[in-house]
Parts: C-alpha cells; structure tokens; sequence
C-alpha cells in the first residue's frame, strides 16, 4: 500500500525518483511550480519535452530530470484542466493527471514521487475540490510507487490538502 504524505515546501528538493509537473501542453515550461521545476532542471529539459510533446490534458509523459538534484531522476509532466466552472470535465482530467502520472512512474520504476497541487494554480482549479481529488485518486490508483508526497507550496494548499487526509 502506498504512503500519501501531505507537505508544505519546494517540491525541487523533495527525496524522490520523480517529480511531477504541472505542466502547459507544449511542454516548454510555464509559470508557478512548472517555471521552478524547470529553472532547477535546467534548459535541457524544456529541449526534452519539445521532442516527446505535446501533452494532452490529463495524460502524463516523462523526461529525464537533468539537473535537479539526485534522488530525483524523473519529470513527469502533466497537463491539468483550465477551471471553466466544473462542468466541462475538469474532474475527470485532474483525476487522470494523478492516475497517468502514478502510472508514468511505475513504468519508470519509481518507488517515491512528489505531486504539487495540480491545475490550482493559474488555471484556477479550486484548491480544495482539487484536494479531494488528488486523494481519493491516489488511493484508488493501483501502483508499485511506495510513497507519494503532495508538496504544497503555499498555506492554503497545504490546510486544503490535510484536511482530506484527516477526513479519510
């Protein structure tokens, strides 16, 4: 059974094999958690996810992690909704964030990953029906991963996300 933890801080210096980005669909590096993660990595990875991109919303793809440092040997980019309101399938796109991505990491043989809060950001997913999903999507998701950190960057995120976990 996989280990959820819920944490506040930079998921650039999490002790994992991979790191998950919150990634837009070029693959080229963004704003938020994706601009730091591809600051830390270096310019090379931004070069890796234009030859594998693009990513569709809700589907994860992997790259190496350059110049993060070790554990951390994998980025997992995925492409989360764009709130529109919640009846235009963002749900099932960010619950297929986390499922892909889990799935992603397995295929790479990842034991530990770190998730950020994905698409609550500039694309305004709802922090906290972003944190049920996040959870009950994990939970569900059949995986060899061991442990999943959810790194929350800022205060809210983090409360959002540990309120579920001490709901569950």
């Amino acid at each position: 059974m996989v280990d959820i933890q819920v944490v506040r801080g930079d998921i650039t210096e999490e002790n994992v094999d991979a790191v998950v980005t919150a990634a837009n669909e070029s693959l080229l590096g963004g704003g938020g958690v994706d601009g730091a993660i591809h600051r830390a990595a270096g310019s090379r990875l931004a070069e890796a996810g234009v030859a594998i991109g693009p990513c569709l919303p809700g589907d994860a793809m992997a790259t190496p992690a350059f110049d993060l440092d070790p554990p951390i040997r994998h980025v997992i980019h995925t492409v989360g909704p764009v709130w529109e309101g919640g009846d235009q399938g963002e749900a099932e796109i960010l619950a297929s964030c986390y499922r892909r991505s889990v799935q992603v990491a397995d295929e790479l043989g990842a034991r530990s990953m770190a998730f950020p809060a994905i698409a609550t950001g500039v694309y305004g997913y709802p922090a906290d029906q972003a944190a049920h999903i996040a959870i009950a999507t994990l939970r569900s998701t059949p995986t060899r991963v061991r442990q999943i950190r959810l790194v929350a960057f800022d205060q809210d995120v983090y409360e959002h996300l540990a309120a579920v976990m001490r709901e569950q």
